[in-house]
């Protein structure tokens, strides 16, 4: 989001918050008043101030007002004037509180986006509590200007404020947030006959307003002053220059008044001028547009709604921003924004005339054309030549990416639609195949792009999705799957309980699907999360349950590494037969395979375990069985830091001579390859 006042409460040339270029106007129009009071409320004494006590919180600023009252590009324009005085080095953070539509946006999707401003990355799975709590830590010490945009109610804003009085919050919302002391709203109507009429000179240009300028403010009573409705009445009359202003207010007034509330008319009348203003085919279009997810839109999206070219969804794209319909971003592949103030009028328009079958399948095509253009941001990765790039190559043009670059630059700009697109799959209900067919694909897009790691919290997400339509559609073997990757999310994060809770459920979904795969990655997890809580003797249990299925089923590589897992646990849990024994099973497993590196890391173990086990002469035989074996394999660094336990043992028998060969050996190993020496338990190595 750019510091430009981007007002998704009516459309921005109507708030009067950007100007063409070369235009007399003031980058922001009327609202004198209102600017006047909110800046003065700044340095307003507080009940603390009065006491003598110094605030606990930022001081809160907020804006009330209807959609469409350009509410958001009043706080917008504070901000900025704010902002340019540096009272706030640390700058702005902005975060919307309400989706399209007004359904409110959970804490944790909020708070999560606020620490991603703040150049930090939230745990995946964390509650809006932590989140909420992140925020407000990282916020403890700066002097920062939050823009909560749209908040339903104090709930909303309350966990976001920062304990910091050093920093300034100015909210928007509906009404008043009851529950947030001290808050003293700053309640906006419709502008004033002046900049309103200025507005729409802005528009239609002078000449329509000065031969007639008492229409002109009829015009502006009858769109109530909202800047909304006045730049859907302004792009009408730009789309009919041969129009007269009393031409559209005479249109305004025939309109019926249906049963909006009154304050709620005027932006309902323009909007319904404009719409039935549209040639049929972008007159659906429009109203499909109620579909798009979190209200952005770009050409395939609005393409594969209305079943036409992506060429012709561009230019009626481009001809509702015009129109006042839509917001662009002006970027060479732009990306549009509903008007959140639109979209309830969008949502009751597309239901009265169109039949939910249309609507249903406009959504299914939007979907489907999201998840090719997904697999098509995958393949582009792929080497040249593979089966992968031949299909790519099978695709229409307007669908391929021209490099990897282009699919990453794509994933980035379009992530909160993507999201959004997956989690309107899942809530449908109805196309559950589709919704899984799209989590997947954004799941393999994420992680190729972006790698697990930094996808995380995306991909918690995601994971979460699937499970949810798995328990709907009782699709068990995919019910583990999900269960097993949040887990494994879960136990990176340390929420070991969470995890230990959710391996068990993907036990019983692994079962329950016949599936050995799932059931013995669930047994052998639910062994790893006890070995982190330090229950060794269940952790044991459950790696010999692992064990005995592996066994049953000849997988050779399996068996040898939960063998190492069980020499583990039981080495930390001072069992040193029965580790030995695991170990020694390991390393034959190993030698079996003929996997050399893994050998000689399991008669490491064997070393080890001896060591504690008070055994240093057979401790030293295996650690030099072992360093021959890592030479073998080429392990440097396993190789130095045998050679040094060999010296420290080679101590405690009474031979320092011999035990300062060890370490010079050690030494010249880890210069030459520039690595540090390291032995780790074969219970941390996935």
């Amino acid at each position: 989001m750019t510091d430009q006042a981007v007002d998704t409460s009516g459309p921005v040339e109507a708030a009067g918050t950007e100007e063409p270029s070369g235009a007399a106007l003031p980058r922001f129009l009327g609202r004198d008043r209102e600017l006047k009071a909110l800046r003065a409320d700044v340095g307003h004494t507080g009940l603390d101030t009065l006491a003598g006590r110094k605030a606990a919180r930022a001081r809160v600023l907020l804006i009330a007002g209807r959609p469409g009252s350009g509410r958001t590009a009043l706080a917008a324009e504070l901000a900025r004037g704010l902002l340019a005085e540096g009272g706030h080095p640390d700058g702005l953070l902005r975060v919307r509180l309400t989706e399209p539509g007004g359904t409110p946006v959970p804490t944790e999707r909020t708070a999560r986006e606020l620490l991603g401003q703040l150049g930090v990355t939230g745990p995946p799975g964390a509650d809006g509590d932590e989140l909420s709590g992140m925020v407000r830590d990282e916020l403890a010490g700066r002097r920062a200007l939050l823009f909560l945009d749209d908040a339903v109610d104090a709930e909303q804003v309350d966990p976001l404020l920062p304990d910091n009085p050093d920093c300034l919050v100015v909210a928007t919302s509906g009404g008043p947030l009851t529950g947030i002391p001290g808050v003293r709203p700053c309640t906006i109507g419709g502008l004033e006959a002046g900049p309103a009429v200025r507005l729409l000179a802005h528009t239609i240009g002078e000449v329509r307003i000065t031969v007639d300028p008492q229409t002109a403010e009829s015009l502006v009573r009858e769109c109530g002053g909202l800047p909304a409705a006045l730049a859907l009445a302004g792009g009408w009359l730009a789309a009919h220059p041969m129009a007269s202003v009393a031409d559209v207010v005479r249109r305004l007034r025939e309109l019926p008044d249906d049963a909006e509330p009154s304050g709620s008319r005027p932006l309902a009348r323009a909007f319904r001028l404009a719409h039935d203003a549209l040639p049929p085919v972008s007159a659906r279009l429009l109203r499909l547009l109620a579909l798009a997810p979190a209200g952005l839109v770009d050409a395939h999206t609005a393409s594969a709604l209305a079943g036409c070219s992506v060429s012709a969804a561009q230019q009626i794209l481009d001809d509702f921003v015009a129109l006042g319909l839509l917001h662009g971003d002006g970027a060479d592949q732009p990306e549009y924004e509903v008007p959140g103030c639109l979209v309830p009028l969008l949502r009751e328009l597309l239901s009265a005339r169109d039949r939910p079958a249309e609507i249903q399948l406009a959504r299914a095509r939007m979907l489907e054309r999201t998840v090719r253009l997904l697999q098509s941001c995958r393949a582009v990765t792929e080497p040249e030549g593979s089966p992968v790039r031949h299909r790519l190559a099978g695709l229409p043009r307007s669908l391929r990416f021209p490099g990897p670059e282009a699919a990453a630059a794509w994933l980035r700009a379009r992530r909160p639609a993507l999201l959004a697109s997956a989690r309107i799959a899942v809530e449908d209900g109805e196309l559950d195949t589709l919704a899984r067919r799209l989590v997947a694909a954004l799941v393999r897009a994420l992680a190729v792009h972006e790698g697990t790691e930094s996808a995380a919290p995306e991909l918690y997400g995601l994971h979460g999705l699937v499970l949810a339509v798995a328990e709907r559609r009782g699709l068990a073997r995919e019910q583990a799957a999900a269960l097993l990757n949040l887990a494994d999310l879960d136990a990176r994060t340390g929420r070991t309980q969470e995890a230990l809770a959710r391996y068990r459920a993907a036990l019983d979904a692994g079962r329950a699907a016949k599936d050995p795969y799932a059931t013995g990655r669930a047994m052998e997890s639910v062994g790893g999360a006890y070995a982190e809580l330090g229950d060794f003797h269940r952790a044991s249990d459950w790696y010999g349950r692992a064990l005995a299925q592996r066994l049953t089923q000849g997988e050779r590589a399996e068996e040898a590494r939960l063998y190492g897992r069980l020499g583990a646990v039981h080495t930390y849990a001072g069992r040193y037969g029965e580790a030995l024994r695991n170990w020694r099973a390991a390393a034959a497993g190993y030698r079996r395979l003929g996997d050399v590196p893994a050998q000689a890391r399991a008669l490491s173990e064997v070393a080890r375990v001896q060591e504690y086990a008070g055994r240093p002469q057979e401790s030293l035989h295996t650690c030099q069985e072992a360093v021959e074996w890592a030479r073998r394999a080429g392990d440097v660094r396993l190789q130095a830091a045998l050679e040094l336990r060999l010296a420290d043992t080679l101590d405690r028998l009474g031979d320092p001579a011999a035990a300062g060969l060890h370490r010079g050996v050690a030494d010249r190993l880890l210069n030459q390859k520039g690595v540090t020496c390291e032995i780790r338990s074969a219970l941390t190595e996935k």
